[in-house]
């Protein structure tokens, strides 16, 4: 099944042509970008950006893997706060041609993992448009639940939109 790694700056073409290949497919579900976000340098920019979080302890960018170990998408824990809150939020995408194999639950449950487990996060929380039936889905799958709807919560294709907003906690394992 699909695994994830840490983001590596030699990821940026491969992750150039996942998004020039999806670019279509993902319009309708991230903001809008610029022609430099799906060139190699725009992804080498975007993959420094993401290590330059993580180093600061505010990220956790990973790409997804298939299990031939190729790189199909990205996950991300962004806006990481610690304090009394100890809390992320998780986003991700994967290339067209891999979606409805499992691999963004895989993805999701193992950055679930770490963050709970290494990073020591009480809470995840994710959004996802309401017509995104598909990311419910696998929020849902990996135990997160519904909390709210946030109205013009991000502006996704172009314009502001309603996100459904997921959660999960970490509970500790009960032991005998």
């Amino acid at each position: 099944m699909a695994a994830t790694r840490l983001i590596r700056p030699d990821d940026a073409p491969r992750l150039a042509a996942l998004v020039t290949a999806s670019r279509d497919f993902l319009a309708p579900w991230e903001p809008v970008r610029g022609e430099a976000y799906f060139t190699v340098e725009g992804q080498v920019a975007a993959v420094r950006g993401a290590l330059a979080q993580h180093e600061q302890g505010m990220g956790l960018p990973h790409v997804i893997l298939d299990p031939a170990g190729e790189v199909v998408g990205r996950i991300n824990l962004s806006g990481i706060v610690r304090g009394p809150f100890q809390s992320g939020n998780l986003g991700y995408w994967l290339n067209e041609a891999h979606t409805g194999r499992g691999l963004a639950t895989a993805a999701v449950r193992h950055v679930v993992r770490l963050a709970f487990d290494e990073l020591g996060l009480h809470r995840i929380q994710a959004g996802a448009l309401p017509h995104n039936t598909a990311s419910r889905r696998v929020l849902e799958r990996t135990g997160f639940v519904r909390f709210g709807l946030a109205p013009e919560y991000l502006k996704i294709a172009g314009r502001w939109q309603d996100h459904v907003l997921f959660q999960l906690i970490h509970r500790a394992p009960v032991y005998d």
